[in-house]
């Protein structure tokens, strides 16, 4: 590869928390930290398998040397109007070639994708720009309904640092994806120790924070996850969640696959039929899902219609997996069961294909490394032992030290000596596998898609006729769970027209959230319980729900595709 790193020395991202150089210098002596760079491995790839199918995308079959000449002529016209080294650019688009070309070309660049997802909207979308001063954004024309470029427009009145829109198809007054291929040129690339992209937290207050990664901590944790899950150069993997999500990204992911010489197949859909056509025609040997997809797809009609021996993995993850659907999925499908557990911030945990079977079943795996170290603690921040319930603190080579541009939180998100609190609560085994017991922080995870509850109630309150809410998640045979508001209305007027559940729902989309977090089930209350220390008392309101039975949704499969535009 002819371009080399920057010849000036890198300097920090402003907002971003480094690791303290006792454990920087600790990583890259163990060989966790190579740095390689996420574009340069992609060449490196490139340049040995040149023949070898990188991606399929409908009809498009690209091989690595395609793949890669797209990369670097897409990052030559992005330099040709001025995004360079550090500027950050909003990606939010749907399953297509264009996502990795894209983020490959910034990774070139030494420019920052910030990963929005396509079912983000006016409210998201605005704070992201504001926040990371994003310059650019590349989207879809339209996908699911939606008009992508209407909500740049609006975005981009409010907004003057972003200064260029791309759009993959027809662009109207924007920037054509395609007239940004120009002949490649010599670029630079970025040192591995600098942060490569924002991926999006899935928090419990307000919008999500923005997570940097850098090359060198990233890199290794794909090329850790694909070795601790066997793949190779035959592996066939099927993206059918959202490509911009940190799982099917990096969990392995497509950039495991990439790393190993695979090849990545992207589903638009989801749903069964979509999926199952293409594991039939392209022999697909690997994909990643969270519960409710999993469930679906079990359930579905359509499994006799199809062939899918060669699906070899069905990995899991995003929300808890009930027994009884763990142990349906290898007999179902013929193929092995492996239960990930992780985030966007860094610790990522798989079982093993030496585990026993009960412990696959039951457990949410161990960390990839060595040196992740977990901490399992009461709220006082004491140990607790092992088999015991308590809150999962971790640090390691491949999590984040603090969210970008936020001191504040990051006070209260990490312990002073680094670990972070990841808001889960865990039991750990004497063999270091983990079983996931719940949330500590008030967050909804409906069907992989985390809701700060938090969020919603400051929008509901924005209601002139809301004088209280509350958000909580009620039980889903589908989904894991879905949410619930609880509102408390104003005194009306004699003439005031009653308030109706469907109005406040039909009033947070008009605020411009994305579609699954507006509540699937609004209840009218006089008044909220209260704890002692006079905080809603959402204990006491999940108990309204007895048992999962009350708050099956009695809806098809069609309704349940998690971090899908299916929700929008």
């Amino acid at each position: 590869m002819s371009a080399q790193p920057f010849d000036v020395e890198p300097t920090t991202l402003p907002g971003f928390t480094p690791w303290p150089e006792e454990f920087a210098a600790r990583y890259r002596a163990l060989g966790y930290w190579s740095g390689v760079g996420l574009y340069q491995r992609l060449a490196q790839v490139a340049a040995q398998y040149p023949e070898r199918t990188a991606l399929v995308c409908g009809e498009r079959r690209w091989s690595y040397a395609y793949f890669d000449e797209q990369v670097r002529r897409f990052a030559a016209g992005l330099a040709r109007i001025g995004i360079g080294r550090r500027d950050r650019v909003l990606l939010q688009l749907p399953n297509l070639a264009e996502h990795y070309v894209a983020c490959h070309a910034l990774f070139r660049l030494g420019a920052l994708p910030v990963f929005a997802l396509p079912a983000h909207r006016r409210a998201e979308i605005g704070y992201f720009v504001e926040h990371a001063r994003i310059r650019a954004c590349v989207i879809a024309d339209r996908d699911g309904g939606f008009d992508f470029r209407d909500l740049m427009r609006e975005v981009r009145a409010a907004q003057p640092c972003l200064r260029e829109v791309i759009v993959v198809g027809e662009a109207q007054e924007f920037t054509a994806f395609d007239s940004l291929l120009d002949e490649p040129i010599e670029q630079a690339l970025p040192d591995a120790s600098e942060v490569a992209f924002l991926q999006l937290s899935g928090g419990s207050t307000g919008v999500p924070k923005l997570i940097p990664r850098t090359h060198d901590d990233y890199f290794y944790s794909v090329r850790a996850s694909a070795e601790i899950c066997g793949l190779g150069p035959d592996c066939v993997y099927l993206c059918a969640l959202p490509a911009a999500h940190n799982f099917p990204m990096s969990s392995p992911g497509a950039l495991g696959v990439f790393h190993a010489g695979g090849c990545v197949v992207l589903a638009r859909q989801a749903d069964p039929e979509s999926c199952f056509a293409l594991i039939a025609r392209e022999r697909v040997t690997w994909t990643a899902l969270v519960p409710s997809l999993a469930l679906a797809w079990l359930e579905s009609r359509a499994l006799a219609r199809y062939d899918l021996s060669s699906l070899r993995t069905i990995q899991i993850g995003g929300a808890h997996l009930a027994g009884d659907i763990a142990r349906r999925i290898p007999a179902t499908f013929g193929c092995r069961l492996q239960q990930v557990f992780g985030m966007a911030e860094g610790l990522v945990n798989y079982t093993r294909d030496d585990d026993p079977e009960h412990v696959v079943l039951s457990t949410q795996g161990r960390p990839i490394s060595a040196h992740d170290e977990i901490r399992v603690v009461d709220d006082e921040d004491n140990d607790v032992a092992d088999g015991e319930v308590g809150h999962l603190l971790t640090r390691g080579p491949y999590t984040i030290r603090g969210y970008y541009r936020a001191d504040a939180h990051n006070a209260r998100a990490f312990t002073a000596d680094g670990f972070y609190r990841t808001g889960d609560r865990v039991r750990r085994l004497a063999s270091g596998h983990l079983i996931v017991e719940g949330r500590a922080k008030d967050q909804i995870n409906r069907g992989g898609e985390k809701i700060a509850a938090e969020e919603v109630e400051s929008h509901l309150l924005e209601h002139p006729a809301v004088f209280d809410a509350a958000l909580v998640a009620m039980p889903d045979r589908w989904l894991g769970e879905k949410s619930c508001a609880f509102v408390v209305l104003r005194p009306r007027a004699d003439d005031a027209p009653p308030m109706a559940p469907r109005d406040l729902q039909r009033f947070l989309r008009e605020r411009g959230i994305a579609a699954y977090k507006v509540p699937d089930r609004v209840e009218l209350v006089d008044a909220l319980p209260y704890t002692a220390v006079g905080k809603a008392d959402k204990k006491a309101l999940r108990a309204r729900f007895a048992s999962p039975v009350a708050a099956i949704s009695q809806s098809p499969i069609s309704s349940p595709l998690p971090l899908s535009e299916a929700q929008s």
